[in-house]
C-alpha cells in the first residue's frame, strides 16, 4: 500500500486551499457588474459575468494581474478585451474604479453615448480603444492627466466637440488615432509640447481654424493627416518642411490656401499629399526624399513649370499634377531609376493643365501610365505620337486582391479544416490556420502589390514567426486610404497550433506589441478569428500563465527509495511555491521541457474519443484516466482532473517539470501535459497490465 499513501499525500499537498485575500478587490467586482448591467450581450458572451470571482473564475474577457497586490492583498483587473462581441449599451461611469487597468478595448462594438469622465480615474490606463463603436457626446478633459496612456484610439465613432487643451499633459502618448469623428474647433497648439507622440491622425473631422505651426517642434512626430477637414483660409505652416521625422503628410480636401510646402528638407518623406485645396504658386523646385512613393497636388491652382527634381525617384509610384495650371513641357524621363520588376508601376496624371511641348519623345515603360488629356498639348497628339495619353482616362485607384490556393496543391484529406501552406520549408503541407482581419492605418504607398513580400516579412516577424507562416489572403483599398486585409496564421510545420501559440498571437495583436513601420504605418486589428481553435479563447483571453484543476501524478507501484525521496522533495517545494499561487488565464507560455509535449484539448479530446466511456481505464478522488492513442501512434494514459482540484500555475509546471526528472523502472515515463481553459492533464506511457487503479491501488 506505500504506493498509494505516496499518491494520497501528494494529492493533499497539491490541493491549493486559496487565502481569504486571493480574490479581486470587492470594489473591482461591483464596477465589473456595474459594466455588465449598461451593456447588452445579445451573444451570451458575458454570461460567466454572474458567476464567481472575476480573477479566480475567469471572467471572460476580463484580465487580471497574476499576483495579489501587495498593498491590499487582492488581485486587480489589469485588462477589459471586450473586441467585437456584438455588444450594445453604453459605458459605465464606473469604469474609473478600475484604477489599476492598462487595457480597456471595447472596438468594434454598437456601443451608444458617451465616454464617461470618469475614465481620467485610471491612472494606469495605457490603451484607451474604443474605435469602430456609435459614440457621441465630446471628449472628457480627465483623459489628459491620465500619466500613462499610451495610445488613444477613438476613431469611427460620432465624437463631437473640441478636442480638450488638457491632452497636452499626455507625455507618454504616441497615437492621436481620432479620426472619422465630428470633433470641431481649433488643433490645440499646446499638443506641440507632446515628446512622444509619432501619429497624429485626425482626419474625416469638423475641425477648423489655422493648421498650429508650433506642430513642428514635436521631436518624434511621424504622420501628420488631417484630410477632410475645414481649416478655411488657412496655409500650410512653413514650419512643417522642417519636421525632419515626416514620414508623411496628408492634407487632402481641408480648404487651404497660400503657397504649395516645400518638403524638400525632410529627408525620409514618402508620402506627400495636398490635393483637393486652393494652393496657388509654383510647386517648390527642391529635391524630395529618394523613398517618397507618392506626390499629390491634383486639384488646387498651380502654376509654372514641372520641377525637374520629379524625375529619378526610385520609389515613386504615382504622380498626381492634375486640375491646376501648369504649362510647359511635359517630362519624358520621371521613371528614370525606377526598378520595374516584381509588378512595379508608375502613374503619372498631368490632365487638365497648360502643358504645350514635350521635353523629349515618350518612350515609358510598358508599367507606365501616362495621362494628357486636357492638356493643349494633345491638339498635337498624332504628329507627336502622343495619342494613347489623350484619351480621356477614369480615375486610376490602386486594386486589391486575393490568393486562391486551392489549384496550387492537392486537397487536404482530413476532417479537420486544413488548408495548404504554399511556401517552403514544406510547400503543399497542410495546417489549420488563424485568421485576422487587419487594417493598415495610414501606409506611406500608393500601391501595395510592390511591398506585399515586404510587409508578410515585417509581420510575420513581429510576431516571432517563420515568413512562410503568415499568407496574407484579400486586401482592398478603403477610403482614407487605407488597407484591409484578411491574413492567415499557419502552425509551424505542423498540424495544429498548440493553445500557449493561439493565446500569444492574439495578445500581441490585441496589446498592440507589434513594432510600428515606417512605410506600412500605425496598424489596426479589425477581427481575430480563432476559427477551429475557437475553444482555446473560448474563456477570453487571460493574462499569464494558466491554471485549472489539478491532475494528480501516476506513479507505478513499488517505486524505490530514492524516488520516494523525489517526491517528498516535490511536497516541500509545492508547499514552498504557495506563495507563487496564480490565477488561471489564456494567455500562456507553453514550457520548453526536452521529451514533455504541450498537448491541446482537442488532441487528447480526438485521441480518446471525446473522453468516451469506452476510454476510461480508472477513476479516484482526484479525477479520470483514460487511454488513448496519440497522434504519433503512441498508445498514452491520460489523467484529466475533475472540477474543483484547482492547483496555480506555477505549482503545476514545478510538478512537471520535477516529475520529468524523475527516472525509474517503476515510474511510468511523463510524455505531455495540457493546461487549457478548466482542464490540466498530464499525459503519460500507457500501462498495458492492469489499470492505472490497480497500480495505484497496490
Amino acid at each position: 500500500m506505500l504506493p498509494f499513501y505516496i499518491f494520497t499525500l501528494l494529492y493533499f499537498a497539491h490541493v491549493q486551499q486559496p487565502t481569504a485575500a486571493q480574490i479581486t478587490a470587492p470594489w473591482e467586482v461591483n464596477a465589473l457588474r456595474a459594466i455588465r448591467g449598461s451593456l447588452s450581450d445579445p451573444n451570451g458572451f458575458l454570461n460567466s459575468w454572474n458567476r464567481g470571482d472575476p480573477c479566480v473564475a475567469n471572467w471572460t474577457r476580463v484580465i487580471c494581474y497574476n499576483v495579489t497586490a501587495k498593498d491590499d492583498g487582492y488581485f486587480h483587473v489589469q485588462e477589459l478585451q471586450l473586441l467585437r462581441l456584438g455588444l450594445s449599451g453604453t459605458l459605465a461611469p464606473e469604469l474609473g474604479q478600475l484604477s489599476r487597468m492598462k487595457i480597456m478595448d471595447f472596438m468594434w462594438n454598437k456601443i451608444t453615448g458617451s465616454i464617461p469622465k470618469e475614465v481620467g480615474n485610471i491612472t494606469s490606463l495605457e490603451l484607451l480603444l474604443v474605435n469602430g463603436n456609435q459614440l457621441t457626446g465630446s471628449l472628457p478633459e480627465e483623459i489628459g492627466f491620465l500619466p500613462n496612456l499610451n495610445r488613444i484610439q477613438i476613431d469611427q465613432n460620432n465624437i463631437s466637440g473640441p478636442i480638450p487643451k488638457s491632452f497636452a499633459n499626455l507625455n507618454k502618448t504616441k497615437h492621436f488615432h481620432m479620426n472619422n469623428n465630428s470633433l470641431s474647433g481649433q488643433i490645440p497648439p499646446e499638443l506641440s509640447r507632446l515628446p512622444s507622440l509619432v501619429h497624429m491622425l485626425l482626419d474625416n473631422n469638423n475641425l477648423s481654424g489655422y493648421l498650429p505651426p508650433e506642430l513642428a517642434q514635436l521631436p518624434k512626430l511621424l504622420i501628420i493627416q488631417l484630410d477632410n477637414n475645414n481649416f478655411s483660409g488657412s496655409s500650410i505652416p512653413p514650419s512643417y518642411g522642417n519636421i525632419t521625422t515626416l514620414l508623411k503628410l496628408s492634407l487632402r480636401n481641408c480648404s487651404l490656401e497660400g503657397p504649395a510646402p516645400d518638403v524638400s528638407g525632410i529627408p525620409q518623406l514618402g508620402y506627400l499629399d495636398v490635393s483637393w485645396n486652393q494652393l496657388t504658386g509654383p510647386i517648390p523646385s527642391g529635391q524630395l526624399a529618394s523613398n517618397i512613393t507618392t506626390i499629390d497636388f491634383s486639384h488646387n491652382r498651380l502654376n509654372g513649370s514641372i520641377p525637374a527634381s520629379f524625375s529619378g525617384l526610385p520609389n515613386l509610384q504615382r504622380l498626381s499634377l492634375d486640375n491646376n495650371n501648369l504649362d510647359g513641357s511635359v517630362p519624358s524621363d520621371v521613371w528614370r531609376n525606377i526598378d520595374f520588376s516584381g509588378n512595379r508601376s508608375l502613374i503619372l496624371d498631368f490632365q487638365n493643365n497648360a502643358l504645350t511641348n514635350l521635353s523629349n519623345p515618350l518612350t515609358p515603360p510598358a508599367n507606365v501610365t501616362i495621362m494628357l488629356s486636357g492638356n493643349p498639348v494633345c491638339q498635337s497628339q498624332n504628329q507627336l505620337n502622343i495619342a494613347q495619353y489623350c484619351q480621356s482616362a477614369p480615375e486610376v485607384n490602386p486594386g486589391g486582391g486575393s490568393i486562391d490556393n486551392s489549384t496550387l496543391c492537392a486537397p487536404c484529406a482530413t476532417d479537420l479544416p486544413l488548408e495548404s501552406v504554399l511556401k517552403a520549408p514544406n510547400p503543399c503541407s497542410c495546417g489549420v490556420p488563424l485568421y485576422v482581419d487587419y487594417r493598415l492605418k495610414s501606409p506611406g504607398f500608393w500601391d501595395f502589390v510592390p511591398y506585399e513580400a515586404q510587409f508578410q516579412e515585417y509581420l510575420s516577424s513581429g510576431l516571432f514567426l517563420n515568413s512562410y507562416q503568415l499568407e496574407v489572403t484579400t486586401f482592398m483599398w478603403e477610403e482614407g486610404p487605407r488597407l484591409k486585409m484578411t491574413l492567415k496564421l499557419f502552425p509551424n510545420n505542423t498540424i495544429l497550433f498548440n493553445s500557449g501559440e493561439v493565446q500569444r498571437l492574439r495578445y500581441m495583436f490585441t496589446g498592440w506589441l507589434i513594432a510600428d513601420s515606417d512605410i506600412f504605418g500605425p496598424y489596426e486589428l479589425i477581427n481575430f478569428d480563432p476559427g477551429w481553435y475557437e475553444k482555446v479563447l473560448q474563456r477570453g483571453t487571460k493574462k499569464s500563465l494558466s491554471t485549472g484543476a489539478i491532475v494528480g501524478i501516476v506513479i507505478a507501484a513499488f517505486a524505490a527509495a530514492a524516488v520516494l525521496s523525489s517526491l517528498i522533495t516535490l511536497i516541500l517545494l509545492r508547499r514552498r511555491s504557495r506563495q507563487f499561487s496564480k490565477k488561471r488565464t489564456a494567455k500562456r507560455i507553453p514550457m520548453k521541457i526536452d521529451g514533455v509535449k504541450d498537448f491541446t484539448f482537442e488532441e487528447l479530446s480526438n485521441c480518446t474519443n471525446d473522453f468516451s466511456e469506452s476510454a476510461l481505464i480508472g477513476q479516484g478522488g482526484y479525477g479520470k484516466v483514460y487511454r488513448g492513442v496519440l497522434a504519433d501512434g503512441k498508445v498514452a494514459a491520460i489523467k484529466r482532473a475533475q472540477e474543483g482540484s484547482l492547483q496555480g500555475s506555477r505549482e503545476f509546471f514545478t510538478e512537471i517539470e520535477l516529475l520529468s526528472r524523475l527516472h525509474h523502472r517503476n515510474l511510468v515515463s511523463l510524455l505531455g501535459y495540457c493546461d487549457e481553459e478548466d482542464e490540466q492533464m498530464l499525459v503519460y506511457e500507457y500501462m498495458p497490465n492492469g489499470t492505472l487503479r490497480d497500480h495505484l491501488s497496490g
